[in-house]
């Protein structure tokens, strides 16, 4: 039986309207410190983002969140931010904020594959 390694996930929120507090799930966020593996998958569904019938500057929230990929891949590209330790790279992208993206609170499990679990998640929380 292959070992299990703790993780840490978080999902990734659309708030068009903060004061509302509604929110659209469209990616996830994973770190599991033994494996070494910090990284995000997202979608931007434009018909998705329509339903909430308000403006948002869709390019302004894309490159947002392609900043999430390059602060989990670190190195320069990552800005300061990609050049901290792994797991405080995942506390600052899962820090609480009241901006249009925003992650939910942090949730924990037991995975073989950080990979495959990340795509499990992805599939059974944004798709």
């Amino acid at each position: 039986m292959p070992e299990k390694h703790l993780f840490e996930y978080a999902v990734i929120r659309i708030v068009p309207r903060v004061e509302r507090e509604e929110f659209l799930n469209v990616g996830v966020i994973l770190y599991c410190p033994a494996q070494g593996f910090l990284q995000t998958i997202f979608e931007l569904a434009e018909y998705r983002l329509q339903a909430f019938s308000c403006e948002l500057d869709r390019t302004e929230i894309y490159d947002r969140l392609r900043a999430f990929e390059r602060i989990c891949k670190g190195r320069q590209e990552g800005g300061t931010i990609g050049q901290l330790p792994i797991a405080a790279r995942f506390r600052w992208l899962t820090a609480a904020r009241s901006t249009v993206i925003q992650t939910s609170p942090v949730h924990t499990g037991l995975c073989s594959d950080a990979r495959e679990m990340l795509a499990w998640l992805y599939a059974q929380l944004v798709l």
